[in-house]
C-alpha cells in the first residue's frame, strides 16, 4: 500500500477571543465536521489564535516609543510605536535597514519584526499581535487539555509564517511543539547505496507546519487549525527552541 498522509483543515472554528479554550474548540469543531481525533494525530495551530487567547493584542495608541525606538524608526521607516513593541519582544537587533528590522526574539528565533503582525488581527492599523509568550508551554497545555477531553495522545505544533535566508517568499515554521521530536535524524544510518549518512537531520516539525499551511492558508481562508493523520513520527518531549541555530554555527551574516 502506498504511504499516505492526510491534512484536514477545520473550517468552522469560531472567532477566537481572550481566554478561549482552544482544545475544547478543536474537539467541538472536529466533531461538528465529522473528523475524529485519534491517537497519533498531529494538531497544527496558527500562533495568532494562541496569542489572541493569551491576550497578546497590542493597541499602538497606548504605546509610548522610547528614544531607541524613535531612532530605529528613522532608519527603518516603521511606525516608532510598532518599533517599540518589537523591541519589547526582542533580545537584540540583528539588522536594521530601510523597511526591515531583523531581531532575535525572546524565544531565541531570528526573524523579522519579532513576529509582531497586523494581518488577521482586527483590520485596523493601530492593532498588532505579538507571538505567544512561551509557544512550547502553550503547546504542552493544549496537548494536555486535548488528552483530558478525548483520551487520545496527540502531538501539537504551533506555527508562524517566516522568511528564509537567501530565499524569496515565506513559509510556515514550528515555533512551539509538544509530544513530537523536532528532528528526524538520519545520521549514522545508511542510504539506498549503503553510504553512511553524516549530516542529514530533517526538521520534521517545520515540514509539518509548511504542509499544513497548504490547507490553512495565510489570507482570508479562516482555517487556523489543521489535523495531520497518518504521519509516522517520534514521540518525545522536545521543544521548538532546539530548532534555533546557535550563533557560532551561522554561516551567513
Amino acid at each position: 500500500m502506498a504511504r499516505e498522509i492526510r491534512i484536514i483543515g477545520l473550517e468552522s472554528i469560531p472567532e477566537i477571543g481572550p481566554g478561549d479554550d482552544i482544545a475544547k474548540l478543536i474537539v467541538e469543531t472536529a466533531k461538528r465536521e465529522g473528523i475524529g481525533i485519534e491517537n497519533g494525530d498531529v494538531i497544527v495551530i496558527a500562533s495568532k489564535i494562541v496569542a489572541k487567547t493569551e491576550r497578546r493584542v497590542i493597541y499602538l495608541s497606548r504605546i509610548t516609543p522610547s528614544k531607541r525606538a524613535i531612532k530605529l524608526s528613522t532608519i527603518t521607516g516603521k511606525d516608532p510605536r510598532l518599533v517599540e513593541v518589537i523591541l519589547r519582544e526582542s533580545r537584540r537587533i540583528i539588522k536594521a535597514t530601510r523597511g526591515h528590522l531583523i531581531v532575535e526574539t525572546k524565544h531565541g528565533m531570528v526573524c523579522a519584526n519579532a513576529g509582531v503582525d497586523r494581518s488577521n488581527v482586527a483590520g485596523r492599523d493601530d492593532v498588532v499581535l505579538t507571538l505567544p509568550e512561551d509557544p512550547d508551554k502553550s503547546a504542552r497545555e493544549i496537548r494536555r487539555r486535548l488528552h483530558e477531553l478525548t483520551g487520545c495522545n496527540v502531538a501539537v505544533v504551533i506555527t508562524d509564517t517566516q522568511g528564509r535566508p537567501l530565499r524569496e517568499g515565506q513559509i510556515d515554521v514550528a515555533i512551539g511543539i509538544s509530544g513530537i521530536k523536532a528532528f528526524r535524524d538520519y545520521r549514522g544510518s545508511k542510504d539506498l547505496k549503503g553510504y553512511t549518512l553524516k549530516i542529514k537531520r530533517i526538521a520534521i516539525v517545520d515540514e509539518i507546519a509548511s504542509a499544513a499551511e497548504l490547507v490553512m492558508g495565510n489570507g482570508s481562508e479562516g482555517i487556523p487549525i489543521a489535523i495531520v493523520k497518518g504521519l509516522n513520527f517520534d514521540k518525545d518531549h522536545d521543544n521548538a527552541r532546539v530548532l534555533n541555530m546557535p550563533e557560532e554555527k551561522w554561516l551567513f551574516r
